[in-house]
């Protein structure tokens, strides 16, 4: 009875502790999200506003696709911004744990999650499932409100520690812009000749430029040799 009675005490412990954290950090990274949704739709109209006169194809079309999902359409590109609906620990080998925020806290590793990914514009036009779309970067938020960014070098941000800043709509905004002149300086290269050297009866008839010979920025390059850098601030 002692055993039965200890194993309450101890899932009543583990819902009072970590349970309501992982709440409070769910909370916390819907309200991100939902200032980044607000960060979107404003760069969206200051920047077409910008834009007049010129052709309508390079415009900004920000969509709110879900509770947990938003995009902004940049010219030929799309970058999907997609909120995970559940909360995770880093795991044991990632740098976030040498940082001396988690190692005074073991419950500050756990986030919420958003990532970026870039995608080409006409893979959705034209519905091409196949189309590659690449994380450019994700946002990991805590139950303080503390945040870091992890992206490839090209998003241009540089390590501090974390736990000293709370994420906010500055800072989503640095965020966004660095994610957007990414995707428009992430040129789409030729695939590979033997990628592409044969096609089908269906896809000729599909006309193969609109078909589902796999298309994305890097495809058949080493897109994952570009290094990893993390960080919760946006200095230089």
């Amino acid at each position: 009875m002692t055993d039965q009675n200890d194993k309450k005490l101890e899932i009543i412990h583990t819902l009072k502790e970590k349970s309501q954290l992982k709440q409070i950090v769910y909370d916390n990274t819907f309200q991100a999200f939902s200032a980044a949704k607000d960060v979107l739709k404003g760069m969206a109209k200051e920047i077409n506003s910008n834009l007049a006169g010129t052709d309508s194809r390079i415009r900004l079309e920000y969509a709110d696709r879900s509770n947990f999902d938003a995009q902004l359409k940049v010219a030929g590109d799309v970058l999907l911004f997609s909120m995970h609906s559940n909360i995770f620990q880093f795991d044991r080998e990632h740098p976030a744990w040498k940082t001396a925020y988690i190692q005074k806290n073991k419950f500050n590793a756990y986030s919420g999650i958003i990532n970026i990914y870039n995608f080409l514009a006409d893979s959705f036009r034209y519905s091409r499932l196949d189309d590659l779309g690449y994380l450019i970067a994700r946002i990991f938020i805590n139950h303080e409100k503390q945040y870091f960014v992890e992206g490839k070098r090209q998003m241009g941000m540089l390590f501090t520690n974390y736990g000293s800043e709370e994420i906010s709509k500055q800072s989503l905004e640095i965020i966004i812009s660095t994610a957007v002149n990414y995707a428009l300086d992430f040129d789409l290269l030729v695939p590979p000749y033997d990628t592409v050297k044969i096609a089908t009866v269906g896809q000729a008839e599909a006309k193969i430029q609109h078909s589902r010979v796999i298309t994305g920025k890097r495809l058949g390059f080493q897109f994952n040799s570009d290094d990893v850098l993390i960080s919760n601030s946006h200095e230089t």
